[in-house]
């Protein structure tokens, strides 16, 4: 069966679509808020953001989420900023130019129609932070400050020193505990999703693992909200949190959830390198840093002098060379990859030769060493740390990195899946950011989805249900998949390997990263996937996990969380087969042109990919979602 995949964009002249589409919509009127109940899955900036607003129009609201506090979630790591299109800066910005730029980021391959969505609301975000206290830097006179981030010519990027994330999340996280106080939003924490509960094709609620007593247990719901975040977890080294994960999305997925472009995930440019191979994770350094910083390596190969003593004169500032009207603020995806063709020149610096030197002497000698502080201090004193480097001293190393994945479920206009109730907001839906993400844009994605877009489009979802109450816990469907569910837990009890799951997760994501990483190729693809379901089944055969269902249990919650990264890394590893061409993230170097640069094929890839789970062990069907631009007409990505 080919699924329906109607993006239900709106028609009509591109400024005006959502304003269209928002009257077009069906109301719910406020004494009948209160008849719906609605489950928010994930308490990160889209989830926070969704929770409070629903609650705050009379909605009943469940939120959940696996840490202790929803002040935990990883949007709190999101360091540089965020877009909007205020112009504050008068240097030509404006919501198309933000579209524009967006768009093109994106090497073309996201829809037309949300991306001016994203846009054009993204002003609105601001207002709604600022209201709710976010101390966005502030230029002497007292207006927002805004810096420049990679992608775009002019200065849209509001931001709290290094912690914009952070204080995004405090005031999300606030306006959501108010409403939990006021006692329109139950709040469960330590409660992980492990299934979605689907009865006559419509989503009616999930099924929970208590994380603390390890009670399985059904929540039901007119609509079910999952803001559960993206999956570069599957890489085992990333910038993530060690707990983010696909599952929530995965569950989802196999319940009929299509799932879209996973073959696309973001390498971010300006991240710590990795200092052995036992490392659990990587450091992200924000791309602000790119704004003052000057990227280079030494000339020649294999130079083990230090920064300081390798002349003007003997230093390639690489991107400022091949790039000058974008200089070291070329896109994410740009940047990345001549980092890696230095690198895999012999030309890397630091103990593993495996970094590019990212050197702030030129803004010290310009601006002094206060202002360079003011504006990345605590950035300055994290690598501090972690490094054992003085950055105003010395330049900071760095080397890309996972980090933000694109891909995700599909969802149409209005965020929902294809399963009717089932809506999908921030970075685990697939929908605004195409093959790259620009910096500063997912803080805007998931407040704008969790603020302005699905406090619109649920109402006309449920105005449709009126009078029918949510199907009960006790209905067979959630029977069905509560004891699927302890099913799964009891067979991994009761494997009794010998090898730890941290193991086998570090060994996927030496043939995610070696073969669906930065490059890929048609020979490394295929080897992929024959080479991920053979470590499967042993995975599944000879894991240990210790302890037992019942209470604190983080080897149970991780068998299960990597179990699901196996199969999402066989599908990214399909969709980078089947994809041959190379755009954004998607690098296939078989696709390139003489000067290395990404080749698309508009006329033969032009769409999004959405794939249909099947069964296990089966193939996911690929189904095709046409891209038209009307506005941003495509053309070869320049930034010269």
């Amino acid at each position: 069966m080919v699924l329906e995949l109607d993006s239900k964009s709106p028609k009509g002249d591109i400024k005006d679509r959502w304003d269209n589409h928002r009257f077009d919509m069906k109301l719910v009127n406020p004494n009948n808020k209160r008849k719906f109940d609605v489950l928010v899955v994930g308490t990160g900036l889209a989830g926070a953001a969704a929770a409070a607003s629903l609650a705050q129009l009379g909605y009943k609201v469940k939120a959940f989420t696996f840490h202790d506090s929803p002040r935990r979630a990883h949007s709190i790591a999101a360091q540089g900023g965020i877009n909007a299109a205020k112009n504050y800066k008068n240097d030509g910005d404006s919501i198309y130019r933000l579209f524009y730029d967006t768009v093109k980021g994106g090497d073309f391959r996201a829809r037309e129609s949300n991306v001016y969505r994203l846009a054009q609301v993204s002003v609105n975000i601001i207002d709604q932070c600022v209201a709710q206290g976010v101390p966005f830097a502030r230029e002497y006179g007292g207006l927002l400050d805004n810096r420049s981030f990679g992608g775009a010519q002019v200065s849209r990027t509001f931001y709290a020193r290094g912690q914009t994330g952070q204080q995004l999340l405090i005031g999300a996280y606030h306006a959501l505990m108010e409403q939990v106080s006021k006692g329109t939003v139950e709040l469960y924490t330590k409660t992980e999703l492990l299934d979605v509960v689907v009865k006559d094709g419509v989503c009616c609620g999930i099924v929970t693992r208590d994380l603390s007593t390890g009670e399985v247990r059904s929540f039901n719901g007119h609509a079910v909200l999952l803001c559960t975040g993206g999956y570069s977890n599957a890489f085992y080294l990333s910038t993530n949190a060690m707990n983010c994960n696909v599952t929530a999305a995965w569950r989802a997925h196999r319940k009929g959830a299509a799932f879209a472009n996973p073959c696309y995930t973001q390498i971010h440019p300006t991240c710590i390198p990795a200092s052995d191979e036992f490392q659990s994770k990587l450091t992200l350094m924000s791309e602000s840093l790119r704004n003052d910083g000057r990227i280079w390596v030494p000339k020649g190969f294999d130079d083990n002098r230090p920064a300081d003593q390798i002349p003007e004169g003997e230093r390639d500032y690489y991107l400022e060379r091949k790039y000058p009207a974008f200089g070291n603020l070329v896109p994410r995806d740009v940047a990345s990859r001549n980092a890696k063709t230095v690198v895999d020149e012999g030309r890397g610096v630091g103990p593993l030769k495996n970094g590019v030197f990212l050197d702030f002497s030129d803004a010290i000698n310009r601006l002094g060493e206060d202002v360079v502080k003011e504006r990345y201090g605590n950035l300055f004193d994290m690598y501090e740390r972690i490094t054992g480097e003085n950055p105003y001293k010395v330049p900071m190393r760095i080397y890309p990195a996972t980090h933000y994945t694109m891909g995700g479920l599909w969802v149409d206009y209005n965020l929902m899946t294809t399963i009717p109730g089932l809506y999908a907001l921030g970075e685990a839906n697939f929908s605004d950011h195409g093959a790259n993400r620009l910096g500063a844009s997912a803080l805007m994605q998931g407040l704008a989805d969790g603020y302005f877009v699905a406090p619109y489009t649920i109402g006309d979802y449920l105005s449709k249900l009126l009078g029918q109450p949510p199907v009960p816990v006790t209905d067979p469907a959630f029977a069905e998949a509560e004891a699927g569910l302890r099913d799964e837990i009891s067979m991994w009890m009761n494997v009794g390997g010998t090898k730890s799951v941290d193991h086998y997760h570090r060994e996927l994501g030496k043939i995610v990263w070696d073969r669906i990483g930065m490059a890929r190729d048609k020979n490394g693809l295929e080897k992929a996937i024959a080479e991920i379901p053979v470590l499967r089944e042993e995975f599944r055969k000879n894991v240990r996990v210790l302890g037992t269902p019942e209470g604190i249990n983080q080897s149970l919650e991780k068998v299960m969380r990597v179990d699901d990264f196996f199969e999402l890394a066989e599908l990214m590893a399909r969709d980078a087969l089947h994809r041959e061409e190379s755009c954004g993230g998607h690098f296939r170097v078989e696709h390139q042109d003489e000067e290395g640069e990404a080749q698309r094929d508009d006329e033969n890839f032009s769409y999004v990919a959405a794939w249909e789970w099947k069964g296990r062990g089966v193939p996911q069907e690929l189904n095709k979602e046409p891209l038209d631009f009307e506005y941003v007409h495509p053309a070869k990505r320049s930034y010269k």
